[in-house]
């Protein structure tokens, strides 16, 4: 199995405070070597200028070689960016909708020191007819910076469903700010039902044969609502669950595929051993969901419980970002041990 969500491999030197976590489910689960930290497509200065200007393109759809185009012309009256040198150095940016990470990103060059940049570029991609109708088109435009961040300059969004593909004219778009829920990577990816609970190492006492000799963290995968669609044959989706900084094999586990259903019901029980409750405060249960394919799968929402401090062991980590509402799932784990806690919680983008 593959993955095309921006995966990155992400090997953790372990602390030596780091505990040896190991790993059964209440499910056969079969084993992969892919881990990681699925990263989010918006990388880049929100803030910095204003959107303003416009893009010219047109958009059409290649039958014969099953191909989206995308015919990039030229943008006019772009923000400055250096507004010491009067300069911007523009080039745009699309996605496919609602997963970004699924088509992958197109650009254009960049041209330099103008705010009307001339392009006359085509970007493609080869997608069926079918499937592109239940996409949305996202065109950005941004000035490069290759010693900083690149800083927003405007976007378009266009749904490819009510889009009349008659129209093959190249046409002036306004650019416009991203919203704040863009900016935030809060768009809705479905809802988690879940429970975990945490077993302190000899804490059910010496007369009972299931007495864990180091804490266990369970974790009860119920179901998932509102999961996206990818494709008009539906979700076949399945969850995969790692306790991170672990991104090893030992670690990894993952519920049954559920075929063609956006409300699928998992009822998958997978069980940490080797916790001490000190480690609490360092560790991350990372659950993702996956859309299932033949050679590849893409990325749907995950979740991270922890407590979204930045830091396991002593080590900035970029993954232990949890929510609020996931910071306050886990410290009520914490803080009873030996009981359920039930919680409904958001998929995001990671």
């Amino acid at each position: 199995e593959s993955d095309t969500a921006s995966e990155i491999s992400f090997q953790f030197n372990k602390h030596k405070k780091t505990p040896s976590i190991g790993s059964h489910s209440s499910d056969m689960a079969s084993v992969s070597s892919v881990s990681g930290s699925v990263l989010s497509v918006y990388s880049g200065d929100f803030g910095s200028v204003d959107a303003q200007g416009a893009v010219e393109f047109a958009l059409d759809y290649d039958e014969k070689n099953r191909e989206f185009q995308v015919h990039v012309s030229q943008c006019k009256d772009l923000a400055v960016v250096d507004e010491k040198k009067g300069r911007s150095d523009p080039y745009v940016k699309t996605y496919l909708l609602p997963d970004k990470a699924r088509m992958g990103k197109r650009k254009t060059s960049v041209k330099k020191r103008t705010v009307n940049p001339v392009y006359n570029e085509v970007l493609r991609y080869k997608i069926e007819k079918m499937v592109l109708l239940i996409q949305k088109l996202n065109l950005s435009v941004w000035h490069n910076d290759p010693l900083g961040r690149n800083s927003f300059l405007g976007e378009i969004e266009v749904d490819l469903a009510s889009w009349d593909w008659s129209n093959r004219k190249l046409n002036w778009y306004p650019l416009k700010p991203r919203s704040l829920s863009a900016v935030n990577g809060v768009d809705h990816r479905g809802v988690m039902n879940l429970s975990i609970k945490y077993v302190p190492p000899g804490s059910l006492g010496k007369m009972c044969p299931k007495n864990p000799p180091s804490g266990e963290v369970h974790i009860w995968v119920k179901d998932v609502k509102d999961l996206l669609q990818l494709r008009p044959s539906g979700v076949d989706s399945f969850v995969k669950c790692y306790v991170l900084p672990d991104t090893s094999k030992k670690s990894y586990q993952k519920t049954r595929v559920i075929k063609r259903d956006t409300n699928p019901v998992f009822n998958h029980t997978i069980v940490y051993d080797g916790f001490h409750t000190e480690d609490l405060k360092d560790a991350c249960v990372e659950l993702t969901v996956w859309d299932h394919e033949k050679l590849t799968n893409h990325f749907l929402g995950g979740i991270r419980l922890g407590l979204g401090t930045g830091l396991s062991y002593g080590i900035s980590v970029d993954w232990m970002d949890s929510t609020q509402e996931e910071v306050a799932f886990w410290q009520e784990m914490m803080s009873a041990a030996n009981e359920w806690i039930e919680g409904l919680l958001p998929l995001r983008s990671l």
